[in-house]
């Protein structure tokens, strides 16, 4: 549900997400789960209000509650079947200011996030697994899960645009949204307002070319593209292998002293939102991302998902979406050889996880203007 308005430059917009998970079989627990999420964002023309050209703010902020259960406990997968679902508190997301640079592009700098303009589908937002909002190839590699809901962090934004249908963006984040945070603590608790402002961990640099065919005039956005990659200065564990005592090298299983650290961490992606079908009321529009990441200090080592969208399905609801979505996230082949020298030597009998692999079908119903 949402409320919105537009004051004398101040544009401001209250939400609420509710969400109600059931699990009858299979997973980790049997039962159910309750989240939702209230959101307040806030964002300011600055020519209309003060006149200064080209500039503006953006501020949101979170309740989020999970009934202390949520749906992920539930299911044990490597992603979370809900894209609200976070620790529950009250938290600060975003606040930036921006700066027009002309037509040319745009500055923004502050407490930013990462998905609200890199790696994403728009046709795969209408799903609400979070494999298909922020894939695993950077949620599960990436420090705290990287500067995403619901960690923002602090960073700069340099978006260029030399034609109408071609856009260049590159950032820079602090490396790690949770600050000084132990390995084996929750990033959340560790940062648990999104007040930390953190500039440890190194730093994160992403960058991405977007294409974009024309709008068409049947209601459904036009083909786009996007390529892109990201680098992170920071060191990175080895997914199999530490140092011993003496200096050799052992499996973590035996666990050893000290890990062996990698220096760097990167990822290459791409992203299609394609038109596959349309008329003046109703359309069909297909998505496809894939990413690798090596796979010597990376958990997931490559990702793919896929699928479609239509609008218009029924004649007299245009605005209702049918979306279908496959995710498969492939746990990189040092975690798997890890688990197998595990199993062996303490005689564990479970299955060796050598992936995740998501189906959604989901129908958006627009019920009113709210």
């Amino acid at each position: 549900m949402r409320t919105r308005q537009l004051v004398g430059g101040i544009d401001w917009s209250l939400t609420y997400t509710g969400e109600v998970f059931g699990l009858s079989s299979g997973g980790a627990e049997n039962g159910a789960a309750y989240e939702h999420l209230i959101g307040l964002e806030i964002h300011t023309n600055l020519s209309k209000l003060v006149g200064w050209t080209g500039g503006s703010t953006h501020v949101s902020v979170y309740q989020i509650d999970d009934g202390s259960r949520n749906a992920a406990d539930l299911v044990g997968a490597i992603s979370d079947p809900s894209n609200i679902d976070a620790r529950p508190t009250f938290r600060l997301f975003t606040l930036w200011a921006q700066q027009e640079l002309g037509h040319f592009g745009s500055l923004r700098i502050g407490q930013i996030a990462a998905d609200d303009e890199f790696l994403i589908s728009k046709t795969a937002a209408a799903l609400i697994n979070s494999a298909f909002g922020w894939p695993e190839i950077t949620a599960a590699d990436l420090p705290g899960g990287g500067p995403v809901y619901p960690l923002a962090t602090p960073g700069a934004r340099l978006q260029l645009g030399p034609t109408d249908s071609t856009k260049a963006m590159v950032v820079v984040f602090s490396g790690n949204p949770a600050g000084d945070c132990p390995p084996a603590e929750d990033p959340q608790a560790c940062n648990p307002h999104g007040t930390t402002f953190s500039f440890t961990g190194g730093a994160l640099f992403m960058g991405e070319l977007q294409c974009r065919a024309k709008p068409s005039s049947g209601g459904v956005s036009g083909t786009a593209y996007r390529f892109g990659g990201w680098y992170h200065t920071g060191d990175f564990a080895d997914q199999e292998f530490g140092n011993s005592d003496d200096g050799s090298i052992v499996s973590l299983a035996d666990d050893p002293a000290s890990p062996i650290e990698h220096q760097g961490n990167w990822g290459l992606y791409a992203v299609v939102d394609q038109v596959l079908w349309q008329s003046d009321a109703a359309g069909i529009t297909g998505f496809w991302r894939g990413g690798i990441a090596p796979p010597d200090r990376n958990f997931i080592s490559w990702y793919v998902d896929g699928g479609f969208g239509i609008t218009g399905l029924i004649a007299n609801r245009p605005n209702d979406v049918l979306t279908f979505g496959i995710a498969h996230s492939n746990v990189s082949r040092e975690d798997v050889a890890l688990e197998r020298t595990t199993r062996r030597l303490f005689g564990y009998r479970n299955e060796i996880r050598r992936g995740n692999t998501v189906f959604e079908l989901n129908y958006t119903a627009t019920l009113g203007r709210w």
